[in-house]
């Protein structure tokens, strides 16, 4: 009886006791550690930028091909190989488009996830809009520009979530998520996209670019795209080429000539010279965004950029 009451008189001065110690310094109840992030590696910066907002803070984002650079004729390194090695989880477009990429990959030794996020697009066939007058390119008979059809985007953002599911179980809730509220901007950008391009007259909705980067584009927003060059930077045109396209500016006075963000500029410059048609004052950003402080430092602000430059050239402003 004595010990029970003894015990009943000391229990809340021992909790007393243990509630001092827990707030004493070196004491104190840690919080549990935030998880280590998940190391990616995407091949370009575009596709970097999705793995970004999906994986937000649980993944670190390494890029291969970084903004202003053409992944058309990138030669990877030894620094390459070493971030390659040490990622969990690799992310690539697919059809064609980094043709360097399984070399790369053999060269690190890795043996980890591997994502085309192409899988499940429809892919634009070259025969479906082929005005280009370049040749001789690696990509088959497929366009791997899929990034310029906002509808495509979100097909393969969806993908980056299940690539970073694989990588990160833990995590998938939160990548769901994040993918699916970034569908939702995509949506509202495709509706901007098709708001700008319904008060163009169709007859006026031509352009001319320095390569074949915009099949996608061409096929959701109904504009006619003529390209000096093939579906890949590399693809050298041809003088019967070049010709034949400065026959078609001047038969159909097309008015939109641009050169493109990765691309040199004299073949553009070119064409206007013969045709007399100015370039127009800004660069398309075909297949990468800009540097931080550029027009197109994400995939939204790239589309955006672009659509305005391109309305704006066809109806000559």
């Amino acid at each position: 009886m004595m010990t029970s009451r003894l015990l009943r008189l000391t229990s809340p001065s021992r909790r007393a006791l243990l509630a001092a110690a827990l707030t004493l310094p070196g004491l104190a109840v840690a919080a549990p550690a935030a998880p280590t992030p998940v190391r990616a590696v995407a091949s370009f910066s575009i596709l970097a930028d999705w793995v970004r907002v999906v994986g937000g803070e649980r993944v670190a984002v390494d890029v291969l091909v970084p903004p202003g650079a053409d992944a058309h004729v990138f030669q990877p390194t030894p620094a390459h190989a070493r971030q390659i090695a040490q990622a969990q989880a690799v992310f690539a477009i697919g059809l064609g488009f980094e043709g360097w990429l399984g070399r790369l990959l053999q060269s690190a030794a890795y043996r980890g996830l591997k994502i085309e996020v192409s899988q499940g697009i429809e892919p634009v066939r070259q025969a479906a809009h082929g005005h280009s007058h370049g040749h001789g390119h690696a990509h088959g008979d497929v366009d791997p520009h899929a990034w310029q059809s906002v509808k495509q985007a979100m097909v393969m953002v969806g993908r980056v979530a299940e690539g970073l599911c694989q990588a990160d179980a833990a995590g998938c809730e939160t990548y769901r998520a994040n993918a699916a509220a970034y569908a939702g901007e995509l949506r509202t950008l495709d509706t901007e996209i098709r708001a700008a391009w319904a008060a163009v007259p169709a007859e006026q909705r031509r352009v001319i670019t320095t390569h074949d980067a915009f099949g996608y584009y061409a096929r959701d927003y109904g504009v006619r795209f003529l390209a000096a060059r093939g579906v890949s930077t590399e693809a050298e045109p041809s003088a019967q080429g070049i010709a034949r396209l400065i026959r078609q500016v001047r038969q159909e006075k097309v008015r939109a000539l641009f050169v493109e963000n990765i691309s040199d500029p004299r073949l553009i410059e070119q064409i206007a010279r013969d045709t007399g048609t100015r370039p127009a004052p800004e660069a398309l950003f075909s297949d990468a965004l800009s540097p931080a402080g550029g027009p197109a430092p994400t995939y939204t602000a790239l589309m955006r950029h672009n659509t305005r430059a391109l309305v704006r050239a066809v109806r000559g402003d």
